[in-house]
């Protein structure tokens, strides 16, 4: 996936989301845009989201 691609998903992610989801989810953002393995939580934030 490129990083355009990465923002978009997160962005669709979010948008979905009521206020106590979003404020984990951009909480996980900020732990993705700081992370080395951008690529390994980002795959396991959309498994989750499959599973809702």
């Amino acid at each position: 996936m490129t990083q355009s691609n990465n923002m978009d998903a997160l962005i669709n992610m979010l948008s979905k989301m009521d206020k106590k989801q979003l404020e984990e989810g951009l909480s996980k953002v900020s732990k993705i845009l700081n992370s080395s393995d951008k690529e390994k939580i980002l795959n396991e934030l959309q498994k989750n989201m499959k599973k809702q």
